[in-house]
């Protein structure tokens, strides 16, 4: 049986450790669990170490974000596989269970994400990771059971083990020597679609990833940074435009990014008519930025590699707003 360790990435979380730490330690016997803190000026070291001893404690030097957050900390975690778990997240009896049975049967499977419903509301799929990612032919993200703000029920519709192309970073299974063969998370991302990223270098690699419908856990979401907070705006629109450059064959690249700066002007113009400008001014930071990182990007994209097919429909933004599809089920395959 391979060895699970839970590794939860912290940051002034004292609040969040004290509310979902208790769900972790009972649902997670038998298997390691750390706290991999980010240089936090809270008490959150101090908490877990008086009140939960049978976890180990990882203290970053710095706060590096969750991508170098996670690349310094699970150098020091001893397993086969590690579970990448936001500190906002409750999980339930069992939930390991068919996540380490998955990787036992299958060798081919390398991430797992399980079921991620919304712990402000549990009947409902949550935004971050849902029932499992995908993009489509622009790089946009999207989930089986949430397309853009609209979020789906579950009744069921996705209790199936299914592949998906990127697992949420909310709770993210990873073998080991994949995510050493991967090095880990681009730094240079910080936060936000560093999973989609590591994900698609994966599929690059034609490796398989995961979705287990079986097993559950309830995020609450935007717990580090809000959906009204402009430097995730910031963080999403750049690191978008990073992974297109990163995992997409250059020439086709080139066409995709024209058409996403295009369409990132039009989201900056909407931001404009609602009075939200310090977003529109983290759009343009956000383009400012990869263009002066380009070059390193373009440096970091693979040898000889033979890209995979990475989306399933055209344009997720057409079906959603122009045909109207707001469930997965409902989209047509291109």
């Amino acid at each position: 049986m391979s060895k699970i360790a839970v590794v939860i990435l912290n940051w002034n979380g004292v609040k969040l450790l004290e509310q979902f730490l208790p769900s972790v330690i009972e649902h997670s016997q038998d298997h390691p669990i750390y706290v991999a803190d980010n240089a936090s000026t809270d008490d959150s070291v101090a908490f877990v170490s008086a009140n939960y001893p049978s976890i180990t404690i990882i203290e970053n030097k710095e706060n590096g974000g969750y991508a170098k957050g996670y690349n310094d900390a699970l150098y020091y975690v001893d397993a086969d596989i590690f579970c990448l778990l936001n500190s906002d997240v409750e999980v339930t009896k069992d939930w390991l269970t068919p996540i380490a049975a998955h990787f036992n049967s299958s060798p081919e499977t390398v991430i797992i994400q399980p079921k991620i419903l919304d712990f402000k509301k549990k009947t409902h799929f949550e935004y971050a990771g849902a029932a499992g990612g995908f993009i489509d032919a622009l790089g946009y993200p999207y989930c089986r059971g949430r397309i853009f703000d609209t979020l789906e029920k579950d009744e069921g519709q996705y209790n199936d083990d299914t592949p998906i192309f990127w697992a949420s970073g909310a709770c993210l299974f990873i073998r080991k020597e994949t995510f050493n063969l991967l090095e880990g998370f681009d730094e240079d991302y910080f936060a936000h679609q560093e999973e989609i990223d590591l994900c698609w270098r994966a599929q690059n690699k034609k490796l398989h990833i995961m979705y287990i419908g079986s097993s559950i856990v309830y995020h609450k979401g935007g717990s580090t940074l809000s959906e009204m907070n402009p430097k995730k705006t910031f963080l999403n629109f750049r690191n978008s435009l990073f992974s297109i450059l990163k995992n997409i064959p250059l020439r086709k690249a080139f066409f995709i990014i024209m058409a996403r700066l295009l369409l990132d002007g039009i989201a900056g113009v909407r931001f404009l008519a609602t009075f939200k400008f310090s977003h529109f001014f983290a759009i343009l930071q956000a383009h400012f930025s990869f263009y002066w990182n380009a070059p390193k990007m373009l440096r970091k994209k693979g040898n000889n590699l033979k890209y995979a097919k990475y989306y399933v429909i055209k344009s997720i933004v057409w079906a959603y707003f122009l045909d109207h599809k707001k469930k997965f089920n409902n989209l047509v395959k291109d």
